[in-house]
């Protein structure tokens, strides 16, 4: 177990291990195992560690198009599961959106004040004044039954049964372009959110900041071409063309930065 630890932040020790043991269970038992809902970078882990063996596989699902947190089931080579087998619910609330416009934190807040771990809750999609969420269905029923308003405004809750009525995928990209000392996490960090470089390294030290949703905590750590850096309070971004050097030689730096609503 050491040799596959080593791989992997302090931080993430403990949820390797517990991939480590799914895997020994869905061996001893030669029976399927489902995940509660799991980041990119957990699942990338899962994935790292079941590997390409004949005997076990690892499938994923978000329910909506391109999904960011999914289920994952670890499974013998002898079951595919269907989507039915994720027990994936999709709710819908309504609100008047005339006076007030919901956004991500107000649902993700609504959410998890019922008492309910963030794993049970995937994707957070909102279009205009409909905003639809995923769930395992073991907390379905709780959450319609509960969830009554997010933050003062009142909703009404249904489940959405037919798959093609699902919002597509909800991002805003806009461009900038930056130019940088070097592709240093904590230089790439301060020029994309316009924070001195002290604040930037002081927000990577404080363990806010992620590279491809992996936790960073070292700020001289090196970006390339295509990495995403999301940084808890303000938000991400994604590295999306290296333009060269000025005549100065600081490096030119396309970014895209990434807003849900």
């Amino acid at each position: 177990m050491q040799n596959i630890l080593q791989h992997f932040h302090k931080d993430e020790r403990p949820f390797v291990e517990r991939v480590i043991e799914w895997r020994k269970e869905v061996e001893d038992r030669y029976a399927p195992k489902l995940t509660a809902f799991l980041d990119p970078r957990e699942q990338f882990i899962v994935q790292s560690i079941i590997g390409s063996r004949d005997e076990i596989c690892a499938f994923s699902e978000g329910i909506f198009e391109e999904a960011e947190r999914k289920r994952v089931f670890i499974t013998p080579s002898y079951f595919i599961p269907s989507i039915s087998d994720y027990d994936i619910s999709v709710l819908q609330l309504t609100y008047p959106s005339k006076f007030v416009a919901l956004k991500h934190p107000d649902v993700l807040g609504a959410l998890l004040s019922l008492g309910i771990d963030w794993k049970h809750f995937g994707d957070i999609r909102i279009q205009e004044d409909i905003i639809q969420f995923a769930c395992t269905k073991e907390i379905a029923r709780y959450v319609k039954v509960n969830l009554e308003k997010v933050g003062k405004v009142s909703v009404r809750i249904d489940e959405v049964e037919n798959l093609d009525h699902l919002l597509p995928p909800q991002e805003e990209w806009s461009e900038k372009y930056l130019t940088v000392s070097s592709m240093r996490l904590d230089a790439v960090l301060s020029s994309g959110l316009n924070i001195s470089r002290q604040k930037a390294q002081s927000l990577i030290r404080g363990s806010k900041v992620k590279v491809n949703f992996a936790l960073c905590e070292e700020p001289s750590s090196d970006l390339k071409m295509g990495d995403m850096i999301s940084c808890r309070g303000f938000g991400r971004f994604k590295i999306t063309g290296i333009e060269g050097r000025t005549k100065k030689g600081k490096i030119r730096l396309a970014i895209s930065q990434i807003k849900r609503k």
